[in-house]
């Protein structure tokens, strides 16, 4: 037996509410024999149209809580905290409470596909208001490939039409189609869009019904997923420190009850939850 099997903890991953689970379900898929805490903060949902700082707060919270619950790696399956926190926790934060532990998000990674699939070199995203105010995928794309033209559309009806089903009648698909004639007007030349929100997996049959059939749609979660494969791969002082037991907990801020039968959505089966406070 390893003599450090006692230390070995769940990856973490955190969404402010539930659209992370489409990112967690991925991970699962690709990843099954690792373990997993979920955490959604689904008591402060959403986070797209609060501040930088309270975001920023209610993530370290989070982040903080996962590692007292031995959590090595945290992944925030979320866009808005990716796009608000991850910076300042890795650079201001994790050396001062855990230099050795580390903090992933999705942004990155996810810039890296858009590039690599787009034939135009004009790209879209799709995204919560908080997501698209932060510019932080027009930052990492110039970071990148500075040779790219990047749109965007922030989508705010799309996360509650999700988490209230009601995105296949004819009212969830006028506002479906609405921000898809809109950010396609932006730029004649898009030929890649970005699903910048783990909610939008939800609803990427009718996004695709709207779009041309030159345009791709891109959802996070298997990017995500393979790009934790590779940096564990480049990163074995972190991968030895994984549970693999194949064992998945949950946890929220919010009611078990409605947290459960929400997930249930996007996971497609049932689950089993806790409660836990951040603050």
């Amino acid at each position: 037996m390893n003599k450090n099997t006692d230390l070995k903890q769940p990856i973490g991953v955190f969404d402010s509410g539930y659209g992370g689970l489409t990112i967690l379900d991925e991970l699962i898929k690709l990843m099954p024999d690792y373990d997993f805490i979920y955490l959604g903060d689904n008591a402060r949902a959403p986070y797209g149209t609060r501040s930088f700082d309270v975001i920023y707060q209610y993530t370290l919270q989070a982040v903080e809580k996962l590692f007292s619950m031995g959590c090595q790696l945290v992944i925030l399956a979320c866009n808005t905290a990716s796009a608000k926190a991850l910076r300042t926790i890795q650079q201001r934060d994790l050396p001062r409470i855990a230099p050795n532990r580390r903090v992933l998000g999705v942004i990155r990674p996810s810039v890296e596909e858009l590039g690599t699939l787009s034939q135009s070199k004009h790209v879209g995203v799709l995204g919560t208001l908080g997501t698209v105010r932060s510019e932080s995928y027009l930052m990492e794309m110039e970071k990148l490939f500075p040779d790219f033209r990047v749109v965007q559309e922030a989508c705010p009806t799309w996360v509650p039409l999700v988490e209230n089903r009601e995105y296949n009648n004819e009212g969830g698909r006028y506002f479906i189609k609405k921000h898809i004639d809109a950010i396609l007007s932006k730029d004649e030349r898009l030929d890649t869009l970005i699903l910048a929100c783990t909610h939008y997996p939800i609803l990427r049959n009718e996004i695709q019904s709207f779009l041309p059939n030159h345009v791709k749609l891109i959802s996070q979660g298997q990017i995500v997923a393979r790009s934790l494969i590779d940096y564990l791969k480049r990163h074995q002082e972190i991968e030895i420190l994984c549970s693999k037991k194949g064992q998945v907990r949950f946890f929220t801020t919010e009611f078990i009850s409605d947290f459960e039968e929400k997930a249930g959505v996007f996971l497609k089966r049932e689950l089993r939850a806790q409660h836990i406070n951040l603050e």
